[in-house]
C-alpha cells in the first residue's frame, strides 16, 4: 500500500486557497506586465505576434486577453516588460484585462458586481460546471483537470463537475471559437437553467489567441455566448482558473482598477 506510506511522509498536500494566502513561486511565468520605463516605444508593438500590445500616445499597454505568454516582448524589451507570478488575472470586463489597469467608474464597477451577485446568490455554496470545448489545443483541459487533484480539490469548496447542462450552475467555455462549435455552444448555453455564469478560459477563448483570425475560428467565443468573467492565460494556471470561478460566485473581491502611470 505504497499510497499510504505517501500520505503518511508527505501529509496534507491541498491548497488552503482562498481561506489563506496561497499560490505559485516568485520565478512561476503567470503573466506578462509592463514595467515603469523610459525611452520611445514606438516599436514595441511589433514584437508581438497577436497584436497584444499597443502604443498610444506614449502609453504602453499589453491587452492580456490576446497574450499567449511567448515571452518575445520580455526577452527583446527586458526594461519594458516582466513576467509577474500572479494568478489572480480573470476580470469581469474583457477590458479590465488591459495593463497598466484603465481607471474604471465606481458606479460601473459597482453595477457589473452587484448584477453578477443577484444572479449567483440562489446558487448558494454548491455549484455545478459544465465544460464545453469550443476548438480547444487541449491546453487548457489539462489545467481543468487538474482542478480535482488533491492539490487544488474543488470538491472541498463544493464545485463539481457535470456532463449535463441541464445540471450546471457555470459554463466553462476553452478553445478558439471554432466555426463548427459555435451552435452547439450557443446551444449548451440555452439548455443551462438560469441563473448562469459563463467563463471564457484562456486566451484562446477570449480573442482567438495565435490561431485567429481565421477561416476556422471567430475569434473566440464572445460571438456565441455573453462571458461574465474573462481569465488570460496560455493556458491558465489550476490556481488562475479557480480564482476566475470563485470570483464568478462572488467569493473573492474582484481586481480594483487604478490609475495608469
Amino acid at each position: 500500500m505504497p499510497w499510504v506510506l505517501r500520505g503518511l511522509r508527505d501529509g496534507v498536500v491541498t491548497s488552503r486557497y482562498p481561506r489563506y494566502d496561497d499560490g505559485y513561486p516568485p520565478t512561476w511565468h503567470g503573466a506578462v506586465e509592463v514595467l515603469p520605463h523610459e525611452g520611445p516605444p514606438a516599436e514595441l508593438g511589433k514584437l508581438c505576434p497577436t497584436g497584444a500590445i499597443e502604443v498610444e500616445d506614449g502609453q504602453v499597454r499589453l491587452d492580456r486577453g490576446r497574450c499567449i505568454l511567448c515571452a518575445r516582448c520580455v526577452t527583446a524589451r527586458p526594461d519594458v516588460f516582466g513576467f509577474t507570478a500572479a494568478f489572480q488575472t480573470a476580470g469581469l470586463s474583457r477590458g479590465g484585462l488591459v495593463v497598466p489597469v484603465v481607471a474604471e467608474t465606481d458606479e460601473a464597477l459597482a453595477a457589473v458586481r452587484d448584477g453578477l451577485t443577484r444572479r449567483v446568490r440562489a446558487l448558494r455554496r454548491s455549484v455545478h460546471i459544465r465544460h464545453v470545448d469550443a476548438g480547444s489545443d487541449g491546453a487548457v483541459e489539462w489545467e481543468i483537470a487538474a482542478l480535482t487533484n488533491p492539490v487544488y480539490d474543488v470538491h472541498r469548496l463544493g464545485i463539481f463537475f457535470t456532463v449535463s447542462p441541464r445540471h450546471a450552475d457555470i459554463l466553462l467555455v476553452t478553445g478558439a471559437g471554432s466555426a463548427g462549435m459555435l451552435d452547439p455552444l450557443a446551444e449548451t448555453r440555452r439548455q443551462l437553467p438560469d441563473p448562469v455564469v459563463v467563463i471564457a478560459a484562456g486566451v484562446d477563448a477570449i480573442s482567438g489567441g495565435l490561431v485567429s483570425p481565421s477561416y476556422a475560428t471567430r475569434g473566440g467565443i464572445g460571438a456565441a455566448v455573453d462571458v461574465d468573467v474573462w481569465v488570460p492565460g496560455s493556458p491558465p494556471s489550476p490556481f488562475g482558473l479557480l480564482h476566475a470561478i470563485l470570483l464568478a460566485l462572488g467569493r473573492v473581491p474582484a481586481r480594483r482598477g487604478k490609475a495608469a502611470p
